[in-house]
């Protein structure tokens, strides 16, 4: 059981993790021991100190804008405006982990999440890549990354229900794989998502929420989450309302939006208007004002000048931390 406010719970081992994950030979699970301490954050590259946002802005009637300009924008860290030094309109390529859990719960649900994601696979174009994971109480890749939507489809048809839910280990293992494909591709500059589809709590994870939070959190990747309900029985239980702080807390904090449809019909709609944000945001960077390398927690907010408009992004980052020499 997820335990958000819990401290008790350990950093599961390599072994333990590789007792129930992933399929592929080639698919590493996640490394033992306990989490490296806090370094440079993932939106500095080449030894400056850019923060690099991606920035979702919509009306008053929640349709995307898309005319802005730069001098639309205004960033905020811990309360200090910051001046914007790079400013992108560009529809870049995505690098996407599409999830989809596949526990004894979803049976009913699953041949329409099927075809839900199989028209967002579908949508995506030559220049993005995505994976395909489902999670029950094992983790399996069933597709790594590959710009082909006739092998997305073929690993999202490959889904079949059983066992219990482990969406912990599932968005850690898929923020791991970003990480290494956005590395293979470092000419590319591509903005990462994951999108995951669920219907309840987590039952079987070894690694805590915490822990995953604290790595979304240090990543450049969007969280989207679609938090199905298994029945009205359910819809008022203790374990959903855990289950949807959960969703809700990896949106939030990773600047993607939580969705919580009440039927099953409304999955392919939803995955459509994460499609349309992806290629709707901004690209909004600055190099800090506080030059203390202190591996602190930094809030960001960013507005615009436009009445009645509102931005979406990451909730902040960590600062980076001097890193010590190393022995010759």
């Amino acid at each position: 059981m997820i335990r958000p406010f819990s401290g008790t719970i350990r950093h599961a081992t390599l072994a333990a993790i590789m007792a129930a994950p992933v399929t592929l030979g080639s698919h590493q699970g996640p490394p033992g021991g306990q989490p490296a301490p806090p370094r440079q954050a993932p939106s500095f590259r080449a030894g400056v100190d850019l923060v690099s946002l991606n920035v979702t802005v919509t009306d008053g009637a929640a349709r995307y804008v898309t005319d802005l300009q730069e001098e639309n924008f205004s960033v905020f860290e811990d309360g200090v405006k910051q001046d914007v030094t790079l400013f992108s309109r560009a529809n870049l390529p995505i690098a996407l982990a599409i999830l989809l859990d596949t526990s004894a719960s979803m049976e009913t649900k699953l041949s329409v999440a099927q075809e839900a994601a199989i028209g967002f696979a579908n949508g995506l174009r030559k220049q993005d890549l995505a994976e395909v994971v489902s999670f029950d109480s094992r983790v399996i890749v069933l597709q790594t990354f590959t710009s082909s939507a006739i092998e997305l489809e073929q690993a999202i048809r490959k889904t079949s229900p059983g066992g219990s839910t482990s969406l912990n280990n599932a968005v850690y293992i898929a923020l791991k794989d970003l990480k290494k494909a956005v590395a293979k591709s470092a000419d590319d500059v591509r903005r990462q998502a994951i999108v995951v589809l669920s219907d309840g709590e987590d039952t079987s994870s070894l690694l805590p929420f915490e822990e995953v939070l604290d790595l979304a959190k240090r990543s450049e990747t969007a969280i989207y989450t679609i938090g199905l309900k298994v029945d009205e029985a359910a819809t008022g239980s203790r374990g959903f309302k855990e289950a949807e702080f959960v969703m809700r807390q990896f949106a939030q904090e990773t600047g993607g939006r939580a969705f919580f449809p009440t039927q099953i019909s409304e999955l392919a709609n939803i995955y459509r208007q994460i499609s349309d944000e992806l290629s709707s945001q901004y690209t909004v960077g600055y190099t800090s004002r506080n030059q203390r390398r202190d591996g602190a927690w930094r809030r960001i907010v960013v507005r615009v000048d436009r009445p009645n408009a509102i931005t979406r992004t990451k909730l902040g980052y960590f600062a980076p931390t001097v890193v010590p020499p190393q022995p010759q």
